[in-house]
């Protein structure tokens, strides 16, 4: 087990505190895991397992709770000692109906530490949240990064140098559970394509009462496709019409919100860097772990300038950046990353294998006149840094434990 220091790290503060822990993320990307090791931390630290409750909605053991009052009725039954802090875990909370009542109800009765997960990223946006402004905290919980992709391949019968554990990386993708296949190829696709399957049909088809699956399907295909290109919910009305499939872009926006929501793909506005403004237009969509696009889709050694756009700028998205595209005139910067008062202008290539393409990377850095930090990483071997403009090998970003 990879033991997850960077989001320990962001709930640390937060245990013991009267406020709900709110994790959510892909299906599958170790939110559940991640609820373990904070037990064993409380443990660790003193606490009676006979004080902590914990429970998967998508358990056969949890079947006979279908709502809030449900919810309700099974923690007030536990053989808990009332006159000490309880610590409740609730795992896929959104398959129970009207959760935030029972949640609000055990925050409000008695001494409880509540922790919850859900697989998607709108969990907290209904009606009912209203029991909970102010009173949660959320953590976006993304698949294993190469950092530890690399860490866990060192428990595996592979011997890879970093290269070849990151052209592994390119065409599987982060998904924990890969490591219980070893990594082997091809069943690990199988897994990956099941899990699409299962996000489709659980968290946006059922959530979302989406009859054209087909259409959903074809709209998904294309966002995989077209990684890191922006592109209007009208464009995609005029390419489906193309297929034969006529579709509303209202319908499309809407599609696209529900993958959203499922935290199958991540926004990225534009922002207009001299009117300091974002774009009301034209998005790009990074797919949450690029494996499930070679598993479902293919060509991820074909479009490795998009791939290596989508690891980075997840990885950005793991390291606490909101993270927006740039525009100059006529000119982008692939990525905007700020947080706090740190902000970062970076550029993401394959290989700078002329003067041409290495210009045209570096251009719209130079045109930004302010002191922010800007990079640009690619695969080249050798350093190109200029002008105040630093070159970083894609290996070195990935596997360095601090920002840049």
């Amino acid at each position: 087990m990879i033991i997850r220091e960077n989001y320990l790290k962001k709930i640390d503060p937060f245990i013991d505190k009267p406020i709900i822990k709110v994790l959510t993320g892909l299906r599958r990307s170790g939110k559940s895991v991640l609820l373990e090791q904070i037990q064993d931390r409380l443990i660790m630290q003193g606490v009676e397992p006979s004080q902590i409750f914990t429970l998967n909605f998508e358990s056969a053991k949890a079947m006979h709770i279908h709502d809030s009052q449900d919810l309700i009725d099974e923690i007030q039954n536990q053989p808990f000692d009332f006159s000490k802090k309880v610590y409740i875990f609730l795992d896929e909370i959104q398959e129970v109906q009207n959760w935030e009542r029972a949640v609000n109800t055990f925050r409000v009765d008695f001494d409880s530490d509540i922790y919850i997960t859900g697989s998607n990223s709108s969990l907290l946006s209904g009606e009912l949240a209203t029991y909970l402004a102010g009173r949660y905290v959320e953590f976006q919980i993304y698949p294993f990064s190469f950092l530890e992709f690399t860490q866990l391949l060192e428990h595996t019968p592979l011997k890879l140098n970093q290269n070849a554990a990151f052209n592994l990386y390119i065409n599987l993708g982060g998904m924990p559970f890969l490591h219980h296949l070893n990594f082997d190829v091809e069943p690990s696709k199988q897994y990956l394509k099941d899990l699409y399957a299962s996000v489709v049909v659980k968290d946006i088809v059922s959530r979302h009462n989406i009859r054209d699956v087909d259409l959903l399907q074809r709209v998904i295909l294309f966002l995989m496709s077209n990684i890191g290109n922006p592109f209007s919910a009208r464009s995609i009305s005029a390419y489906l019409k193309n297929e034969y499939r006529a579709v509303a872009p209202e319908t499309v926006i809407n599609y696209i919100k529900a993958t959203l929501d499922a935290c199958l793909f991540y926004p990225a506005k534009r922002q207009d860097l001299r009117g300091k403004r974002i774009l009301q237009m034209d998005e790009k969509y990074y797919l949450a772990d690029h494996g499930i696009r070679q598993a479902v889709y293919g060509e991820n050694f074909r479009d490795i300038h998009l791939i290596l756009e989508n690891i980075v700028f997840m990885e950005l998205l793991r390291r606490g950046f909101e993270v927006t595209v740039g525009r100059m005139g006529e000119k982008e910067v692939d990525f905007v990353a700020e947080k706090a008062e740190q902000k970062l202008y970076v550029q993401v290539s394959y290989i700078m294998s002329d003067e041409a393409t290495f210009n045209r990377e570096i251009s719209p850095l130079l045109d930004i006149k302010d002191n922010f930090p800007k990079y640009i990483i690619s695969m080249d071997p050798i350093n190109r840094s200029t002008q105040g403009i630093k070159h970083v090998h894609i290996l070195t970003f990935l596997l360095e434990t601090e920002d840049l």
